[in-house]
């Protein structure tokens, strides 16, 4: 099982885009600094996630968020969810 996930910053008002087949150890390493992009920020959330059974169709839907009209999706849910 793969997950594709975008993780919300509110101190950098950011949004990152993966996947991965282990969403707790890859998060682990987001928050604690061990990706250089998240490493930026302490405040990482779990904004969005999507579940597929293969690499490739998580590779494909990963490439599809972080499209103009994905990141504009993940955008959304940030907004409903995350603002105070």
């Amino acid at each position: 099982m793969y997950t594709v996930y975008a993780l919300y910053s509110a101190k950098l008002d950011g949004i990152y885009i993966g996947y991965t087949n282990n969403l707790i150890r890859r998060y682990y390493q987001h928050i604690s600094g061990m990706s250089k992009y998240t490493s930026r920020s302490d405040d990482w959330a779990v904004a969005y996630c999507e579940y597929y059974n293969s690499k490739s169709e998580a590779m494909k839907a990963e490439k599809s968020l972080k499209s103009a009209k994905g990141r504009e999706k993940v955008w959304k849910v940030v907004r409903d969810n995350f603002s105070s």
